[in-house]
């Protein structure tokens, strides 16, 4: 069976998801293709920042968000060796931008917000892509329930090992050498913890937690296995990943250690770390080709080190629809040709509008995470005199960005 949509999303993750909403606000109508038989709601939480807000109030679901977290203005760094501070920045209204936001929120409650903003049926479960065909100026579209779906626009946005990535010639994610146990803590009644970003550097480990809301808290673990005594079979063990993330806290922090201690086995998650080549992104071919393009982590994975995975998503997201539209609404009642060829010019535009900022963000990512991990005397000194406030003070800088408005 061939059925004809103009615009096909890959994966219904935050950014399939905000992509089709965007699509949406902008009067376009989108189909997401999404292998699971419901939405995916796993994962914990992810730190938003201004851009991503930003983004988040272009596609009208900004405001709903925010009453669902809580919003930091206080940044603290910690020396992973001796436990001293060794950076605090602390934002009032004299030195932060007008409409600053920064927060932690749970990954479901985004996708599921997004979600419910989407017309009946836009998203359809159960459609795990099989293979991609070329059929003129249109991709065909093949379905494990053997459905093909002709379409006009396709889209990856399918993450780190996206299928739409590898049928577009890119080369894999390149392993970073590095780890992530990621965390979740529900309390029982009010945690008590001020509403801030915390976080422990050095000795080839980053630990860090900030509150989500009064009841609970989000905390990552990042390390350079090489620089410890880790054992990868640990990882299909969520006791064993318990016990290694305790013994590295345990030499950090006693906060940290209790807020890690009191972590339930099923909310813990141990990932390892992958990068795009940022000199792959700066080629247009491997962001757009024939009418098919590829979005947040399909196109950029990048390190966790200055938060920005979800955030860059969001931003992709929102110029991507505007410069499809624009090329759409330009002039109508084109031939379906004409048409093509318009929106190809606007997924070029794409590509030339996010390139270098996706590069800068996975350059920078990388750098600021080898600057927090890194053992020595010489690099743990400089970390400890200014390197730590460096790295709070890039990541303000990063996430102070903004994609612009839908309709321009």
């Amino acid at each position: 069976m061939e059925i004809n949509e103009d615009i096909v999303i890959v994966g219904a993750g935050i950014a399939g998801l905000a992509t089709s909403l965007a699509f949406h606000r902008l009067g376009v109508r989108s189909t997401v293709l999404e292998s699971s038989d419901s939405l995916r709601t796993s994962g914990f939480a992810l730190a938003l920042w201004t851009n991503a807000w930003r983004a988040l109030d272009a596609l009208g679901v900004g405001d709903s968000l925010r009453q669902r977290s809580l919003h930091f203005t206080r940044f603290q760094a910690f020396s992973a060796d001796s436990g001293l501070p060794t950076a605090e920045i602390s934002l009032d209204a004299d030195d932060k931008p007008m409409d600053y936001d920064s927060r932690c929120i749970k990954r479901q409650e985004i996708v599921e917000t997004l979600e419910k903003e989407l017309p009946p049926g836009t998203i359809k479960y159960s459609s795990r892509v099989v293979s991609i065909e070329e059929s003129g100026l249109y991709k065909l579209v093949h379905l494990a329930d053997k459905t093909v779906l002709r379409t006009k626009v396709l889209i990856g946005c399918d993450g780190v090992n996206s299928v739409m990535a590898k049928w577009m010639g890119l080369q894999k994610p390149v392993d970073a050498n590095r780890s992530a146990i990621r965390g979740y803590v529900e309390y029982p009644e009010a945690h008590g913890f001020e509403p801030k970003f915390c976080a422990y550097f050095g000795g080839g480990v980053r630990i860090g937690f900030l509150p989500c809301d009064d009841k609970s808290l989000y905390w990552f673990c990042t390390f350079t296995p090489s620089a410890l005594d880790y054992d990868e079979n640990i990882e299909g063990s969520p006791t064993k990943m318990k016990q290694f993330v305790l013994s590295l806290a345990s030499k950090v922090s006693k906060e940290a250690y209790n807020i890690l201690e009191r972590t339930s086995l099923d909310s813990l998650y141990c990932a390892k770390l992958k990068l795009r080549n940022p000199w792959d992104i700066l080629k247009t071919d491997n962001i757009v080709k024939n009418n098919t393009c590829l979005v947040g982590d399909a196109l950029h994975p990048m390190t966790p080190d200055i938060g920005q995975g979800g955030c860059s998503a969001l931003e992709d997201s929102v110029v991507l629809a505007r410069c499809i539209s624009e090329a759409i609404f330009a002039k109508r009642n084109l031939e379906e040709g004409q048409l093509c060829k318009r929106i190809k010019v606007g997924l070029e535009i794409y590509a030339k509008e996010r390139r270098w900022r996706i590069f800068s963000l996975i350059s920078t990512s990388y750098l600021v995470g080898l600057a927090q991990e890194s053992n020595g005397k010489v690099i743990t000194y400089l970390r400890e005199k200014f390197l730590a406030q460096f790295t709070i003070e890039t990541m303000l800088r990063m996430g102070d960005f903004d994609c612009g408005r839908l309709l321009t």
